[in-house]
């Protein structure tokens, strides 16, 4: 029996199926609990407290968002760690031993796993590696072994429960509601980190993150981008200090090596996908430019 607890976020019957693989596959991790958490659905709640015995159910007791479904089940939970899975990630075995095993060094606060991307359709042609993230995936340029990083991502990511209530969690009003793309898991990153706390990136652990239907085309990528923009400027505006160190990185070490490399391999004529793929980086890298510019003269509330 490992001694942390997993917290399933939900929201939507529509992914009723996903939401009853990420169940299988976390109690299979032999956690002290699993809390499904569920965001002001009350149909939802009652179909899973009617069909769900072996697990814990809640309904999410602050604002609706993501943010506050993750807190309701981290603040239920009892165990020293915390592990959170999204509704629509499997997780490998072994999973959560790999991922609580950094613990052991105390400055530790939390830990996040490799995401694998599971495409239920075909992957397009164009869609580089270097914007994976664009469907909830790891991408080049992330440590090949662990290692510490600024920030995890909390579609599995594990957390010192003390070290989160310390900082009172995710930020509520703060994150994923709806359309909306706010980085909530880097925000909470940051804060824990603040007072000299470790993150550590370990991509042994794996979890596989569904890509269904209308997230895998480029309407998508085109809305994904420029949230993301709007949502890092966002972020930055709520942490003091220089907290965009790692997107700097990707732009001007990771993205520049993919373009040369597909722009190289398209007029070297190893075909037109690689040219497919350099376009997406050039066209993913305006929208996000767009959505810092839109974030940055958009009125800031009082």
């Amino acid at each position: 029996m490992t001694s942390a607890a997993v917290v399933i976020p939900c929201h939507s019957d529509d992914r009723w199926d996903l939401l009853r693989g990420a169940v299988v596959s976390a109690r299979a991790q032999q956690p002290a609990e699993v809390i499904v958490v569920v965001d002001h659905n009350p149909g939802l709640y009652e179909r899973l407290r009617a069909t769900t015995s072996e697990v814990t159910v809640l309904a999410n007791r602050f604002t609706r968002g993501v943010s506050g479904t993750r807190n309701t089940g981290a603040f239920h939970a009892t165990t020293d760690l915390v592990a959170f899975l999204d509704d629509d990630i499997v997780a490998a075995a072994g999973w959560l031993d790999r991922m609580t095993a950094p613990f052991a060094d105390p400055a530790v606060v939390g830990a996040g796993s490799a995401i694998r991307p599971n495409w239920l359709r075909q992957r397009p042609s164009w869609f580089p590696d270097e914007f994976l993230w664009a469907v909830g995936g790891s991408y080049p340029g992330l440590p090949v072994s662990t290692a510490p990083v600024r920030n995890v991502w909390s579609a599995g990511m594990v957390v010192r429960r003390a070290a989160f209530l310390a900082v009172d969690g995710f930020r509520t009003g703060f994150g994923k509601v709806g359309n909306r793309m706010r980085p909530e898991d880097t925000e909470l990153c940051l804060r824990m980190a603040a007072g000299g706390g470790r993150w550590m990136y370990v991509p042994e652990a794996v979890i596989e993150h569904a890509v269904p239907a209308g997230r895998d085309d480029l309407r998508h990528f085109v809305r994904r981008c420029w949230q993301e923009g709007r949502g890092k400027i966002a972020m930055a505006g709520l942490n003091a200090g220089d907290s965009l160190t790692s997107e700097r990185d990707y732009l001007r070490r990771v993205l520049p090596r993919a373009l040369a490399r597909e722009v190289g391999a398209g007029v070297r004529g190893r075909g037109r996908d690689h040219l497919g793929r350099a376009a997406a980086i050039v066209l993913g890298v305006a929208l996000a430019g767009l959505g810092a510019t839109t974030e940055l003269a958009a009125p800031r509330r009082s």
